[in-house]
């Protein structure tokens, strides 16, 4: 029976691939400035894995005696565990109010990039030419949020920032080109936390074996 692996304190394990959920879970380790070690699932599914997370699905992150495999919940994790800096705010209430957005966001936005991002053997083309074109047009109707606040409706970086930036980062692979006249308070969201530190790291980084 495979068992966790041994891991020093304060240090985790990515086990992940080159999706977008991977990268949320890449980019929340980042911002937070945790130690990991990363492994890459490229090919079949380890069977080693299944244990760990019976749902084959990537990413998993391992932290001593528990594994995790839904990002929602690694979020939730990291953030009562490592509340610096904070990704939620202080307030009840308004901690609601970024968890309801950030909800929206992934059955919106999250959803349609995951049509998109489908694996070619089982792409949809007609699916696909829907989602594109409910994505394109949400991401320019609602551009001039972006252009209110230093963040996505925020003066601090937050949970929201963590799933849009990986999500815009592949519009090119998603064949979306933003219209520049109608979307400019978004493309500027872009460049600006593109540049950030923990966003450069989470796109560059380094497996580990």
């Amino acid at each position: 029976m495979a068992k966790l692996p041994h891991i020093p304190l304060a240090q985790f394990v990515l086990y992940a691939d080159h999706g977008l959920n991977s990268h949320i879970v890449r980019l929340l380790l980042e911002e937070k400035q945790l130690e990991y070690q990363l492994i890459i699932i490229d090919d079949e599914y380890p069977e080693e894995l299944i244990e760990l997370n019976p749902y084959r699905t990537l990413p998993i992150l391992v932290n001593r005696d528990i594994a995790l495999y839904e990002f929602n919940i690694i979020f939730e994790y990291l953030e009562e565990r490592h509340q610096m800096p904070r990704l939620l705010p202080a307030a009840p209430n308004e901690r609601a109010k970024v968890r309801q957005l950030a909800w929206r966001l992934q059955k919106d936005w999250l959803a349609l990039a995951y049509t998109l991002l489908t694996h070619p053997d089982s792409f949809d083309y007609n699916q696909a030419e829907l989602a594109k074109k409910s994505l394109s047009d949400s991401l320019v109707t609602l551009a001039p949020l972006f252009g209110h606040q230093p963040y996505f409706l925020s003066d601090e970086f937050g949970w929201c920032d963590a799933l849009l930036l990986p999500l815009l980062w592949r519009l090119p692979e998603m064949q979306i080109q933003l219209p520049v006249h109608l979307t400019r308070p978004l493309l500027d969201y872009q460049s600006r936390l593109f540049a950030r530190p923990s966003f450069q790291a989470s796109i560059q980084f380094k497996e580990t074996l």
